[in-house]
């Protein structure tokens, strides 16, 4: 839905080759499954015939129910993935996340005809698949819309103020078009009656990097967020690819967001005094660490530090320099996790060691968050074991 004639807006350009970006291996897997994704399942019908007879090929005396139970399957599976959009409940491609679904099914059913073709294994094979099916509507149904809030504390000799300060960290909103989860946000936000608000960037979905009515929505949205906020409200931005030099000032303008793009703002609140740092990301450490440690140069020792940089990917610098606290997104706590093991991926250059939550190093306090949104493109619009999250601090000084 979100993408109108992107060819002619330079979006296929965007993806290849983001502006001030490395592209890395994810971003590319990304672009290749939002090609797969213009592809129509129904093209496909060739591909989903002969997985189908691929699985049920080891049943012998039991093939056809073990076709039956594969067809039944991937008509189930694809018609969750097309009622998304239809329902208004997010907008990624069918195709992409069926195949991958379809392929994982195949291999299980394969595999479980070849260890010992017998109604009892087929029962079995059937309540697996029965399983998965229920995964899968859970993670694109169910999760992606309860948003947590998340009450962490931070008690620190460099707070004097008589008061705790309320801060709201909102991360990676990716607005396609506003759904019951945004909906749902402005309502955690009203609640959480927060005296300071940060973002830290993703503002848009990949998908709708150049959509004028993405923009218009993540627009309104954030209107209706600082209206709700009775405290200033400061923002970094993302990723690159995602938060578009030419596209961030438009969503921007007219806003009573202060933007920080590698700069420093002093900030008096319930008579705490704070230093914000907002730290443009380039996703490479190289480029990024020197203009950390230049715009913490002059940063007075005894005042509270607060590191806005949109990946967590700075934390050993930020632990080296001193800052007391560190927020950030971009991993989206891997999305799709696993039980026991936790994220599968988190785009991260120290992979699973920070990977979501609160971290201490040093004087430094990290919090990575879930985020809200999901990635985009070609990729399953699904959140499994990774909730999203708003996270409201409460910054005091010891004795409070």
């Amino acid at each position: 839905m979100p993408l109108s004639g992107p060819e002619n807006d330079g979006f296929l350009g965007d993806l290849f080759h983001p502006p001030d970006y490395r592209p890395r291996a994810l971003h590319t897997v990304l672009v290749l499954s939002y090609l797969l994704g213009r592809v129509s399942p129904l093209a496909l019908t060739p591909a989903w015939l002969a997985l189908t007879a691929i699985a049920s090929w080891p049943w012998g005396h039991l093939r056809l129910w073990a076709a039956g139970l594969s067809g039944a399957i991937i008509l189930l599976d694809g018609i969750g993935l097309a009622l998304l959009p239809r329902l208004g409940r997010s907008f990624g491609p069918v195709t992409p996340p069926l195949l991958a679904l379809t392929v994982l099914r195949t291999l299980l059913t394969f595999a479980a005809g070849l260890i010992w073709n017998s109604w009892p294994v087929l029962l079995g094979a059937t309540v697996i698949q029965l399983a998965i099916a229920a995964t899968a509507l859970y993670a694109t149904w169910i999760e992606p819309f309860r948003i947590r809030v998340t009450r962490a504390e931070l008690r620190s000799p460099k707070l004097d103020g008589r008061a705790p300060l309320r801060l709201l960290h909102i991360s990676d909103l990716h607005v396609e078009v506003i759904t019951p989860r945004e909906m749902e946000l402005l309502d955690k936000v009203e609640q959480s009656d927060p005296n300071l608000v940060a973002l830290t960037g993703d503002y848009l979905n990949l998908s709708s990097v150049r959509d004028p009515r993405a923009h218009a929505a993540v627009r309104d949205l954030l209107g209706k967020l600082c209206e709700l906020s009775r405290g200033p409200v400061y923002a970094i931005t993302g990723s690159p690819p995602v938060d578009l030099r030419a596209v961030v000032p438009r969503i921007f303008e007219g806003l009573p967001i202060t933007w920080l793009l590698d700069d420093v703002a002093d900030v008096q609140l319930s008579g705490h005094r704070i230093r914000l740092i907002g730290l443009r990301c380039t996703r490479d450490r190289s480029r990024d660490a020197p203009r950390l440690r230049r715009l913490l140069a002059g940063c007075p020792g005894d005042c509270f530090s607060l590191l806005l940089y949109h990946s967590p990917d700075l934390m050993p610098e930020a632990a080296e320099l001193g800052v007391d606290l560190y927020l950030c997104g971009h991993t989206h706590g891997g999305q799709l996790r696993l039980p026991l093991f936790g994220a599968l991926i988190t785009s991260s250059d120290f992979g699973k060691r920070y990977e979501m939550g609160r971290y201490e190093e040093g004087r430094t306090t990290l919090y990575v968050s879930r985020g809200l949104g999901m990635e985009g493109l070609g990729a399953p619009r699904a959140r499994f074991l990774a909730p999203p999250e708003i996270i409201l601090w409460t910054l005091s000084p010891p004795e409070i």
